[in-house]
């Protein structure tokens, strides 16, 4: 069995191997990902991607000791903080993205976690019984008694986005049977060539950059235009400016 120098190069080996074969790299969060739902995720990303976990303090010494030969690798290392995994892929980046984010599981809310969205209580009968009425009324829940169980009359925020789950909401929710979060991976930053983008730039349409560079061309060309400073933008419309003078 190895020691602890021989699995820190059996990892770095396979971390520079994972590098030189392929281009693109995916950091994810893994927060809250449980090791079932990690499997699942490897699972549909297998023949498409590689996914790899290791300890920060281990990833950016490998990958520290790379960049004399790959000084790119040093646009990682920035990256490489929390709880993070790697997915290494040569495969079209949105598709494998939406891979990743597809896998997420319901959850219940636990006392203290904070809460990724608003947490609502629907309106309807909860088939408990009355005694637990004063709990509701703690939570400022509305509720009447109908056919001798508890009904909620009308939908209530329970849980802010952002505020952390108390103790008794946890309990309500969980009594109402209500997993209102989901966990799955979360896309931080897209390495490839050699650079590092958010993953909303995966999003940009072609027809979004073209409207863009349009943009950016129409208003150099009428800055120089009206500065009578020529550039490659507005020599066209001078020339044209130009030839027109000569018939008038």
């Amino acid at each position: 069995m190895p020691g602890k120098s021989g699995t820190k190069a059996v990892y770095f080996d396979k971390l520079k191997g994972l590098l030189d074969e392929y281009k693109s790299i995916f950091l994810v969060g893994v927060d809250n990902v449980s090791s079932q739902q990690m499997h699942e995720i490897r699972q549909s990303l297998r023949g498409h991607a590689v996914v790899l976990m290791g300890k920060n303090t281990m990833v950016r010494r490998a990958i520290k000791g790379f960049i004399t030969d790959s000084p790119e690798y040093e646009r990682l290392l920035p990256h490489v903080k929390g709880n993070v995994g790697f997915i290494f892929t040569n495969g079209d980046l949105k598709t494998i993205r939406d891979k990743i984010l597809d896998n997420k599981v319901a959850a219940p809310a636990r006392a203290g976690a904070l809460a990724p969205l608003d947490v609502y209580v629907p309106a309807g009968n909860t088939g408990m019984e009355p005694g637990k009425t004063s709990f509701f009324q703690a939570l400022g829940v509305p509720t009447k008694i109908a056919r001798g169980t508890i009904e909620i009359t009308s939908e209530l925020k329970l849980v802010e986005k952002g505020a952390r789950v108390g103790a008794s909401e946890a309990t309500l929710l969980n009594m109402l049977n209500i997993s209102p979060f989901t966990y799955g991976m979360k896309v931080q930053q897209v390495y490839e060539d050699g650079q590092t983008f958010s993953p909303e730039i995966l999003d940009i349409e072609e027809s979004q950059l073209l409207k863009a560079f349009s943009s950016a061309v129409a208003a150099i060309t009428a800055i120089s235009l009206a500065a009578n400073y020529p550039t490659l933008p507005s020599i066209i419309h001078s020339l044209i400016g130009g030839f027109g003078g000569l018939f008038d």
